[in-house]
Parts: structure tokens; C-alpha cells; sequence
């Protein structure tokens, strides 16, 4: 049988055969939630391969995710055939939206019977979770199977990364294959010099330019080479619209604050800068609607991205494709030192007052001053974000992360995964009551492992954001944004966690002290005041 264009290979089991595959790229757990037709492949489960077992798919999904951003590797998901699929396909998108390498299984049934629309059969396996994933394929035959999950792999890793999609019929597992041999393929991706030399020469006639970084800085781990072209371009430093990672430490002298996701405000926050230069990031991600004087030519706009979908929506300027490292590092190279004045960044507001009913504001910067050094945060709180922003500056690397989707459920499930990434390391969860009842089983699966994560509940009673698009859209008596009488704690008790309940200012630092030292998984529920921001004021 022929192996990687051999002959004379041994064969083993398309199952032995995925296993020493999944080795061999470096993946030690399995994200999933057991049916019918994965047993197969579950049987005699390896002690080397690390099954979590989450109790619903899309928490599957989520864990994957986080604990694939914290180890910089592809995530692994064994779901439960179409139904399983369809949990999950939330999460799924917001991997997309992530650019989280994913490689994401699901069992078919058997294929003697797929043509008598089996029970627990997919019927067109393959198209289901499409657009959001990569690359999709239900192999044409048994032995074709560890073939497809490698393609599946160095796709979902190859900039821009995101997940993939393989389903197997139930009887592939035990069928004879050739074993697949882990390969090398390079991911980073070089900058064209030209466009290089213009941006440079871009930012050496620029009077006054602004630098706009993204998630995908973090991503590749570039935050420092961001932070060095920063200083030595002397320019002030934006966060992108959503982003869903910190790709500048936001307690820098140039770090300038975080663009709406409004046409309008953000063209004003940029007003005043004659080169604009857009890094890891779309230009620009809008929630709202209006006019975009942004692209009106009152600026040049630069952008360096590694995803060609988002240089070809770009409306105006030069787009470059390239990876961060290769792209930041050519660039600091060719920078001179900028003579101009080092701008000022922001100023931080001081420090909220205690109150009762307690502000939310004051829990957010005392929840930034209990966090032990190095720990990282896992965000879903929408309605939140813009006082996050001002109370809770992130220290840059690995240190954020949220939902780039806007979907909910995905973040309590993501800490999780990044509780297993970072078993050293404090995580914590902070989320609304609304967000955390969509994922809530993922509680369950952080105590059993004794994960080190903190997660903090922040309780208004409902949908907090929907609330202030209400009084942004002018609409009245919107029924089901009120979520009254849930108590938390003892959900979380239930499902073997520590858990307290803060109804006081009073109370709140010795229980954010309790809750960060907790040896394994605690949860502090924060019954705040029921008050939302406007999240979009302001109309032009």
C-alpha cells in the first residue's frame, strides 16, 4: 500500500492511523461530546490523548477555541453528526470570525445505508456548516479519511487561520489505510518591498499619523514588534472596532483609546491624523449605519493584513498582504527614527467611587486590581465593553480575548479552553447574566477538572446591550429583555463550583480576593445596577 507516494508502508486503522496523525501534529486533547456514531472512534480511547468531554456541542466548539488561541495550535472537535453540527454552529461561526484554527469532525452514519435517509444521517454533510470553515469534505472513501483531517489541519493553520470541517461515516474507522506522516508547511507570508517603501515614505511626510492595530497582532504573537514600529514612528495607536484581542499595551504614553464601531464616531475620532495605517484588521468593522467621512480622501489609509478577503472590501488606500512578523519586522527595518513630537495617549479616568446599588464601573476596576499578574481575560459582556475599556486596561500579549462574531456562548466555554492552554496561569471569565446562559453546562466541565479560572457574573437582570439599542432605536416595549430570578450561585453549585454572591460594594474586594485564589474554578456572581450606557449616541 503506498504511503505519502511509497511503497511497502504497513497499513493500520484509518482510526490508528488519525490518532498517530494527531500525535504527530502536536494535538494532545479531543474537544467533544460523545454519540452513536463516534463511538468507533472513541473506543479504547488512548491514555496520551486527552478526551474533554463538554455537555453540549457548542461548549465543545468554544473550549476548542479558547484552548486553541492559548497554545497557538489547531483545536480538535469530535461532534455528533448533523445534530451535533447543528448545537455547534454558533460557535462555529464565530471561530470563522476568530480566525481560530479548528479541526472540527462529525460522525456520518454507516455508508452501507446512507442512500435509505438513515436515522442520524447528514445529508449533504459536507455543505452544513459552509461558508464559515475553510475547507469541507465528507471523504469519498474509508482510507481517504486521515488524508482529509491532515489537509483539514494545515488548512486551518495557514493565515488567515479558521476552522475546517471532515465527516465520517461511522464504519470508516476500523477499514485499513496507509499512515499519514506529519508535514512541514510554512505559514509566514512576506510583504511586496514596493507598497513597503510607500507606506514608509507614507509615514515620514505624515504630520500627524495614527496607527489602527487588530487582533491579528496578538495572534501572531507580535505585540512587541508592534510596540517597537510604534515608538519609533512616533505615532498614536487606535484599537480597531472589535477587536477581539489586546495588540497594545493599553497603559503605553501613545496609546490613543478604541474605535466605535459607528461610521460616524470613528471618522471623528480620526479626524485630526493625515495618514491613517490599519494593522491586523478590516477597514473598518461598523455596527451601525451613517456616513463614513473616513473615506471621504481626507487621509491616506495604509493597511497590512494576512487575509486577502479583507484587502479586497478595503473601499480605499493600499492593502498589503502579508503575516504580521514578516510585515512589522520589514517595516521597523526600513522606518528612520521619526523626528516628530511623541503624541500623548490617553488619559485615564480616576478611579470610581463605591456605591450602592453597586456601579458597574467600580466592579470593573476593582475586578483589574484583584487579577494576579499574568492572568489573562475572556470577555462577553456587550453592553459593558465601553466601561471595560476605560476601567480595565489590558497589558498587551495574551491577555485578552472575546467574540469577534457578536454571537453569545462562546466566551464562558472559551475560558474553559484557556484554563487548559494556561494550566499555570489565572484565567478569568467575565460575563453577563444574559451571556452566561447560553453556555452555562461549561461550568461543569471547569470543576471537574479543577481548571484555575474565576468567573465573574455580572447581574443586571437582562439583556443589558439590547436594552440600549432599544433607546438608540427609539423602540418601546420590547418584550424579553428582563431576566429575573436566576441565582447563579447555586447553578454553579450544582455543577461542583465554588460561588458567592456580591450584593454590596462592601463585599466585593475580599470576594474577587476569595475567588482569584481559589484552587480550581470559582464563580462571583455581581448583582450591579440595572443602568445601561448608550452604546451608539451619537447621529450625523
Amino acid at each position: 500500500m503506498a504511503k505519502n507516494g511509497k511503497t511497502g508502508s504497513k497499513s493500520v486503522t484509518v482510526k490508528q492511523a488519525t490518532l498517530d496523525l494527531l500525535r504527530s501534529l502536536g494535538i494532545d486533547r479531543v474537544f467533544g461530546n460523545p454519540g452513536s456514531t463516534e463511538l468507533p472512534f472513541l473506543s479504547d480511547w488512548p491514555d496520551d490523548i486527552d478526551y474533554v468531554l463538554a455537555l453540549q456541542e457548542a461548549s465543545a466548539v468554544g473550549m476548542a477555541d479558547g484552548y486553541a488561541q492559548a497554545t497557538r495550535n489547531a483545536g480538535f472537535v469530535n461532534l455528533h453528526s448533523a445534530a451535533g453540527v447543528g448545537n455547534a454552529l454558533g460557535n462555529i461561526y464565530t471561530a470563522h470570525r476568530n480566525q481560530t484554527p479548528l479541526v472540527i469532525t462529525a460522525g456520518q452514519q454507516a455508508r452501507s445505508i446512507l442512500p435509505l435517509q438513515a436515522f442520524l444521517y447528514a445529508e449533504r454533510a459536507s455543505e452544513f456548516p459552509r461558508p464559515y470553515v475553510k475547507y469541507s469534505v465528507e471523504p469519498a472513501r474509508a482510507e481517504d479519511v486521515p488524508a482529509a483531517i491532515a489537509r483539514a489541519y494545515y488548512t486551518a493553520m495557514q493565515p488567515p487561520c479558521g476552522p475546517t470541517f471532515v465527516s465520517i461515516p461511522i464504519d470508516d474507522w476500523s477499514h485499513a489505510c496507509a499512515p499519514i506522516e506529519a508535514r512541514k508547511v510554512s505559514r509566514e507570508i512576506g510583504p511586496e518591498l514596493e507598497p513597503m517603501k510607500a507606506l514608509v515614505a507614507a509615514l515620514g511626510s505624515a504630520k500627524h499619523p495614527a496607527l489602527v492595530v487588530g487582533p491579528g497582532v496578538d495572534r501572531a504573537g507580535a505585540v512587541e514588534l508592534m510596540v517597537r514600529v510604534a515608538e519609533k514612528a512616533k505615532a498614536s495607536v487606535w484599537v480597531s472596532p472589535f477587536s477581539a484581542r489586546c495588540s497594545f499595551p493599553e497603559r503605553h504614553p501613545q496609546f490613543a483609546g478604541f474605535l466605535h464601531a459607528s461610521p460616524a464616531q470613528l471618522s471623528d475620532a480620526l479626524r485630526e491624523y493625515d495618514l491613517i495605517v490599519v494593522i491586523g484588521a478590516p477597514v473598518f468593522t461598523f455596527h451601525v449605519e451613517g456616513h463614513a467621512a473616513i473615506f471621504d480622501g481626507g487621509a491616506s489609509i495604509f493597511q497590512l493584513t494576512d487575509d486577502a478577503d479583507a484587502a479586497a472590501v478595503t473601499p480605499v488606500g493600499t492593502s498589503v498582504i502579508a503575516t504580521m512578523k514578516p510585515a512589522l519586522s520589514l517595516l521597523l527595518d526600513l522606518l528612520p527614527e521619526s523626528k516628530r513630537v511623541t503624541p500623548k495617549g490617553r488619559t485615564l479616568p480616576p478611579a470610581p467611587q463605591a456605591a450602592d446599588p453597586l456601579p458597574v464601573e467600580f466592579l470593573l476596576h476593582s475586578l483589574s486590581q484583584a487579577m494576579p499578574d499574568g492572568a489573562s481575560l475572556v470577555e462577553e459582556v456587550p453592553s459593558h465593553r465601553p466601561a471595560m475599556q476605560k476601567f480595565m486596561p489590558m497589558r498587551g500579549q495574551d491577555s485578552f480575548y472575546t467574540m469577534s462574531s457578536g454571537g453569545l456562548g462562546y466566551s464562558l466555554p472559551a475560558a474553559v479552553g484557556m484554563a487548559l492552554g494556561k494550566p499555570t496561569q489565572r484565567t478569568v471569565c467575565l460575563i453577563g447574566d444574559g451571556s452566561a446562559m447560553y453556555s452555562i453546562q461549561a461550568l461543569w466541565t471547569a470543576a471537574q477538572r479543577k481548571l484555575p479560572l474565576t468567573v465573574v457574573v455580572i447581574n443586571n437582570s437582562g439583556y443589558g446591550a439590547m436594552r440600549s439599542f432599544s433607546q438608540v432605536m427609539q423602540v418601546r416595549n420590547v418584550p424579553g429583555l428582563e431576566l429575573p430570578g436566576i441565582d447563579f450561585v447555586r447553578l454553579a453549585e450544582s455543577m461542583g463550583c465554588h460561588a458567592m454572591r456580591v450584593t454590596k460594594a462592601t463585599e466585593l474586594g475580599e470576594a474577587l480576593k476569595r475567588g482569584m485564589a481559589f484552587e480550581g474554578t470559582s464563580l462571583v456572581e455581581v448583582v450591579v445596577d440595572s443602568a445601561v450606557p448608550v452604546l451608539y449616541g451619537q447621529k450625523h
